[in-house]
């Protein structure tokens, strides 16, 4: 019976990491959303931090996720930490990828973190990895397993994997279909989410990080952790005209998560492909000095920078951020003594 055991867990092993191909009569472009209280009846909502299923008549735990079966997949699942943003989703879909967008606890931000810095230099970073992972890190908010990103991912793939058999989505669960094959995902988020995608990869390993407008948390060193995702594996990309710029609190998070070791600082419209094979990218393109735009410009959207021809500007920089062989790195480069480490104010 053991031996028998063993023999079906060695074929689904092999199985799941064969190449991933879809076999689908009819290819197409499929979108998904659902409610992640539909889902999984163990969800709650947690009011005290506005992390509700409802507000003003409509339901604010709406879930996103689409796959093209028409593009040949490579097998790695994107988790979006951010609202809704169909032009992303669009683009990843195009490159092979597989994507999901999950209902997170992030309400916490607007109650804990815009005041002034408590003594504890991870404060905020407990905070985001207990609404990663629903395990408790923080005193400060009490967010169970099945209402932390983890456990609402697992949830969602495996629903995927039942409602749309032709995307595929087995593919990112274990055998026994307890959990992700976190090998294959690739956390990403803006601003908020970019922070909370690093933090959470900071503490599970990841295939890949991918980081707009962020990462923050300007008064804390959780970055500087030790990381189970490789530093190699996190990229980065923000307008200079962010406020996140001007108060150093992206180059310091940066250089805290190692990434000077694989490149300078890179202006993508100045610079080609593969831009060095740096983990740090910017743009300075023109968003009429308008800095709240310029925050949400690196992203695909009605922010983001268009050409004279009316394209966008930085279709090869998304793609790079997602697809760019993570053993390609760029030579170390030297501190940058301009950017401040230390950004906590000076105790009176």
């Amino acid at each position: 019976m053991i031996l028998r055991a063993l023999l079906l867990f060695t074929v689904a092993s092999l199985a799941a990491d064969a190449p991933l191909s879809f076999t689908d009569s009819a290819p197409k472009r499929y979108e998904f959303t659902a409610r992640a209280s539909a889902i999984d009846p163990r969800a709650k909502p947690h009011p005290e931090i506005d992390f509700v299923f409802e507000k003003d008549g409509k339901p604010q735990d709406l879930q996103h996720a689409s796959v093209d079966t028409r593009v040949k997949p490579q097998d790695r699942l994107v988790i979006w930490l951010m609202g809704p943003n169909p032009a992303l989703f669009e683009r990843v879909n195009s490159y092979g990828l597989h994507a999901i967008r999950v209902h997170y606890a992030n309400g916490w931000f607007g109650r804990f973190g815009k005041e002034p810095p408590p003594p504890d230099d991870k404060f905020l970073g407990k905070i985001r990895l207990e609404a990663a992972t629903g395990e408790d890190f923080s005193d400060v908010v009490n967010i169970p397993k099945p209402d932390g990103i983890h456990e609402r991912s697992v949830q969602f793939v495996k629903w995927l994997a039942k409602e749309n058999p032709q995307g595929r989505w087995d593919s990112f669960l274990t055998p026994d279909k307890s959990d992700l094959r976190w090998e294959k995902v690739i956390l990403s988020g803006a601003s908020h989410g970019s922070t909370t995608a690093a933090r959470f990869a900071k503490h599970r390993r990841v295939d890949r990080v991918v980081m707009f407008c962020g990462p923050r948390d300007q008064y804390e060193t959780w970055q500087g952790l030790p990381s189970a995702t490789p530093a190699n594996r996190y990229f980065g990309f923000s307008h200079t005209l962010d406020g996140g710029w001007s108060g150093d609190h992206y180059c310091r998070s940066w250089e805290l998560l190692g990434l000077r070791e694989f490149g300078p600082v890179t202006d993508v419209d100045k610079t080609a492909p593969p831009f060095g094979n740096t983990r740090r990218l910017v743009t300075s393109a023109d968003v009429k000095n308008d800095a709240k735009r310029a925050h949400g410009s690196v992203t695909p959207g009605g922010s983001a920078v268009k050409g004279a021809d009316g394209k966008f500007l930085h279709e090869n920089v998304w793609r790079y951020l997602f697809t760019h062989p993570v053993e390609a790195v760029g030579k170390p480069v030297p501190h940058d003594e301009g950017c401040r480490m230390d950004l906590r104010p000076a105790a009176k």
